[in-house]
């Protein structure tokens, strides 16, 4: 039996605390060695569109999760399909847009708990959209956020975006008039724009900051300059394998000093305890997320359970006529 769970059906149960609590469980497994990851593949069409495939394996919950993914003409389509390993069966065909904003705002959430400040009041974010949303909820879920600036190029997505945020958690959410002056003493920064050119600066960046960027997926593109990159005292990442083929901050930050990525650490390896997050308050630390396969699994089988608790979703007749 294939249970199909829609966007709504999505909605309804994944809230930001159960997927950082997801996101954070898996990266636990991940360290220990019980997760495997297949980084991103794409396939590049004419014309700028776009399929990405990538998968994990959670080996003790005999679990498995594939996401497929298109860019055509501007708009994402996600999909995520959960399988049991015990029975070989599709649990579920997931449709993934919130899934995939939930997961990875929930990583970010993760990285801002173990490496930010633990006093840090004040946030920047750089850039309006549906990924910003989820940075700056799974950021105040984390920290006890009292005010917050936010910069995108749009003048009234910036001000909506404001006041959207600013009524849904009840923080001060504050539209500023560069990314400057969006960032100016932020103790925690996030950078979630689709620029393929930096748009957060080192000059801009005060000490003991922490930031999460997670706009730039490509080796070609960036939201950081040199300055930002080399800046930071402590990098974390979701896979070093997947960053070194797409995290085009580093790729290009690093160009002159291969050897920091000697010095990269993975998120998992953090929350596990392995590796520090910060051990001066003084230090800039910066979380590069890409985005891996493990949170969509970690995500799905939240959303898998919990639609099947609530009797949500519709099954799918995949199969009836080979049992």
């Amino acid at each position: 039996m294939t249970l199909h769970i829609s966007e709504s059906d999505v909605r309804a149960v994944l809230t930001m605390p159960m997927a950082i609590e997801a996101v954070e469980a898996i990266s636990r497994k991940q360290a220990a060695g019980e997760v495997v990851l297949h980084p991103r593949r794409r396939f590049e069409f004419p014309g700028g569109r776009f399929f990405h495939h990538m998968a994990a394996a959670d080996l003790g919950a005999n679990r498995v999760a594939t996401k497929q993914y298109t860019y055509v003409n501007g708009k994402l389509k996600f999909v995520v399909c959960l399988y049991s390993m015990e029975t070989g069966d599709l649990l579920a065909l997931i449709e993934g847009d919130c899934l995939s904003q939930q997961r990875t705002g929930a990583a970010s959430g993760v990285a801002t708990k173990y490496m930010a400040r633990s006093d840090a009041k004040t946030a920047a974010i750089i850039g309006t959209g549906w990924q910003a949303q989820a940075q700056l909820e799974a950021i105040a879920a984390v920290r006890n956020l009292e005010s917050v600036s936010v910069y995108g190029r749009d003048d009234a997505r910036r001000e909506k975006f404001a006041r959207e945020m600013s009524e849904r958690l009840k923080i001060p959410v504050r539209a500023a008039g560069s990314s400057a002056e969006a960032v100016h003493g932020a103790e925690i920064i996030c950078a979630a724009t689709t620029s393929s050119e930096p748009v957060l600066f080192g000059t801009d960046i005060a000490a003991g900051a922490h930031v999460n960027a997670i706009g730039a997926n490509h080796m070609r593109k960036r939201e950081l300059d040199d300055a930002a990159v080399l800046k930071a005292d402590i990098v974390v990442v979701d896979s070093i394998e997947q960053s070194r083929q797409e995290a085009g901050d580093l790729v290009l930050g690093f160009a002159t000093d291969e050897a920091r990525w000697n010095h990269v650490s993975e998120l998992s390896v953090v929350v596990s305890g392995k590796s520090p997050g910060r051990t001066r308050p003084e230090q800039v630390t910066l979380f590069k997320s890409n985005g891996i396969a493990a949170w969509d699994l970690a995500a799905a089988m939240r959303v898998f359970a919990e639609a099947t608790r609530r009797k949500l979703g519709r099954v799918l007749p995949l199969w009836q006529s080979a049992s």
